[in-house]
């Protein structure tokens, strides 16, 4: 098998019929399946999956496993030398499987490959991000990555600077589409439940560099995304839980490398602008 897809999907029914039928489309000129894990959903979604894609492995979970165990499950049930995790509110154009592929195959040294990401509006969504090292974070939350957007110092987190329309070594594109090897799944493991919904793939992609591997983006694959499809029912929850899994991450990855002042520094950064911001999105619903 060349090509395992895995889409987790958690009450995306509508979401979840489109974008299966975009890889029915415009599906990969060589092997694959698409394996779908329903985090217990409540719209339906598990028999859509039956009733109207009955060559789609169906993994219909009785409670809600969450982001990074759902995505484990279906690797481990997945047979391709390369795996692509796929949101549900996703849809692929024409060749963007392909294209996925052959800039894989093209860099036998790559753990993860990105790609362009489309709005509904036809804008290219900004889906490229630095780790959040230490300062960078800092940079970002005091708003002088703002200020200074072209600044690859003080905007190194969200990398509001980054060209779409060029091949690159990256630090994570976003998880919404992002092909994996097998090879470097299998030496990196899977990823870690202590990050459930948010920075999962932060992680692995951390944990890939640290094994050697390297992370590319690719302009030459396009897939629609219309976001937060999942996470925008829940939005100041996923909000403060954003911030716990930075948080998580920091505890994980930093801790032992950083000046402790500057360490609480970065939580108590965390903190308040998690309090702040899910607050406005509390506010704004």
């Amino acid at each position: 098998m060349d090509l395992s897809v895995v889409i987790v999907n958690w009450n995306t029914k509508d979401f979840l019929r489109g974008c299966l039928r975009s890889i029915a489309q415009f599906p990969p000129s060589c092997s694959y399946e698409v394996i779908v894990v329903d985090n217990a959903s409540a719209d339906g979604s598990a028999d859509m999956v039956r009733d109207e894609f009955p060559d789609v492995r169906l993994i219909a979970n009785t409670g809600n496993l969450m982001y990074a165990e759902g995505n484990n499950q279906g690797i481990d049930r997945s047979s391709g030398e390369f795996i692509l995790l796929l949101n549900p509110d996703t849809e692929v154009k024409a060749g963007s499987l392909n294209a996925l592929l052959a800039s894989g195959r093209e860099h036998p040294d790559a753990g993860a490959v990105g790609c362009r990401l489309i709005s509904p509006d036809g804008s290219v969504q900004c889906s490229v991000r630095g780790f959040p090292a230490p300062m960078a974070v800092l940079w970002e939350y005091s708003r002088l990555s703002i200020v200074f957007p072209k600044s690859r110092k003080l905007g190194a987190y969200r990398m509001r600077y980054f060209r779409y329309d060029r091949e690159a070594e990256v630090d994570q594109p976003m998880g919404s589409c992002l092909l994996l090897s097998r090879a470097a799944w299998c030496d990196v493991d899977k990823f870690d439940k202590e990050f459930p919904i948010f920075f999962n793939e932060v992680d692995w992609c951390y944990r890939a560099k640290l094994k050697g591997w390297k992370i590319y983006f690719t302009p030459s694959a396009e897939v629609f995304h219309h976001g937060g499809a999942g996470t925008g029912q829940m939005k100041p929850e996923m909000c403060r839980e954003s911030h716990r899994s930075l948080w998580r991450f920091y505890k994980k990855h930093y801790r032992s490398h950083i000046p402790i002042p500057v360490y609480w520094l970065i939580g108590a950064a965390i903190a308040v602008n998690s309090f702040l911001t899910s607050r406005f999105k509390a506010l704004a619903d």
